[in-house]
């Protein structure tokens, strides 16, 4: 399997502070339907997109105003034959400022090419993050997928227990 990983970069005139807040923000550019929590090293929280996708994740290293990285503890997807291929993967977000910019580099390590899920993955994280995280960094409100109600609480309190 290739070693290419999916990586964005993108620049704001925001502060590395704002970009962090953003970051750490997850229901304001991800999913308003977030169960847990979102900003501090040990933090986990269980992303849900109706019956199509559920991700277990854990913040595991939070540099303030520099570094977010988060290890996907499980995952569903419902389209894919093998449903866990997030599973084990990291994403990380590195803060930086460049000549008086903010630097977002954006990295789903493990997502690769190889993976069935790759152009659907690729798609979604390029809508959630040069769109809907970078309108939170620049306009303070971003477009996550609003909250569902009505979704699969068994296939979440499955998740919940794992």
């Amino acid at each position: 399997m290739a070693t290419s990983n999916f990586t964005l970069t993108l620049w704001f005139n925001q502060t590395p502070q704002q970009v962090f807040q953003a970051v750490t923000n997850v229901r304001g550019w991800w999913s308003e339907d977030m169960e847990g929590s979102t900003a501090q090293t040990g933090d986990e929280f269980i992303y849900h997109y109706k019956d199509i996708h559920y991700c277990k994740v854990r913040l595991i290293e939070v540099i303030p105003y520099q570094k977010v990285v988060w290890l996907i503890l499980n995952n569903y997807f419902s389209f894919t034959e093998d449903r866990t291929e997030w599973k084990d993967t990291k994403v990380c977000f590195e803060i930086s400022e460049i000549d008086g910019k903010s630097q977002l580099r954006f990295t789903h390590m493990g997502l690769v090419p190889e993976y069935e899920c790759y152009q659907v993955c690729q798609d979604g994280w390029n809508n959630f993050i040069k769109n809907s995280l970078y309108q939170l960094v620049t306009t303070g409100k971003g477009q996550p997928n609003p909250k569902e109600g009505g979704f699969n609480a068994e296939q979440v309190k499955k998740w919940k227990l794992q």
